[in-house]
């Protein structure tokens, strides 16, 4: 049987912290797949909020989840989440690199990336995940990749748990394979603890 994709696993890891009601952000919308999956993992009771800084994405993003009133975008980089949001959240979602189908040259970058990763933790509330598929493999993604990576090293602290999932080894595909970075903040009391 074949290992997830890295992108599976995010979700998987979200499906286990966002419930009906939630409310969620999908820092980099892309394509909508992501806000599509948010929204309709917090129904209508909830709320989610995509950023994107590209004109195409939030439109291909509003084609995918027309008729979803819980679905909010917001034509902004993701560096300015913190100015529209304040939280608790239950999970934040990010996928770095570059719009596909659209233009490669532009790309997400560790000056806009680090800001709305710090935000992302302020505004995540106890029990909730934040996801990070990273791309190295592209012009700027390993330096991106390195700067994401460290920042996650830097929060390895209570109250967050955090993991890292990608390939083993040195070749260079291995080294150009996305991966999964994403934190888990602990609940303040046991009893916040989600149970399936």
């Amino acid at each position: 049987m074949p290992l997830p994709r890295v992108t599976e696993l995010a979700h998987l890891f979200v499906r286990r912290c966002l419930k009906a009601g939630g409310w969620a952000v999908d820092a980099t919308v892309g394509n909508g797949h992501d806000t599509l999956f948010l929204a309709h993992l917090v129904g209508s009771g909830g709320r989610v909020d995509g950023f994107d800084i590209q004109g195409d994405a939030i439109a291909n993003t509003r084609r995918q989840t027309a008729g979803l009133p819980q679905v909010h975008l917001h034509h902004l980089s993701h560096e300015k989440m913190g100015e529209h949001l304040a939280g608790p959240v239950d999970a934040v979602m990010f996928n770095l690199g570059y719009l596909p189908s659209g233009d490669k040259s532009v790309i997400t970058h560790p000056s806009s990336t680090l800001p709305a990763l710090e935000t992302a933790a302020q505004i995540l509330g106890g029990g909730g995940i934040l996801t990070v598929v990273v791309y190295p493999g592209h012009e700027g993604g390993s330096a991106e990749a390195e700067a994401v990576e460290q920042w996650f090293k830097n929060l390895q602290r209570e109250p967050y748990r955090v993991v890292h999932f990608g390939p083993v080894g040195a070749s260079r595909a291995e080294r150009e394979s996305p991966y999964l970075l994403a934190a888990w903040r602990e609940p303040k009391l046991k009893d916040e603890i989600p149970l399936d």
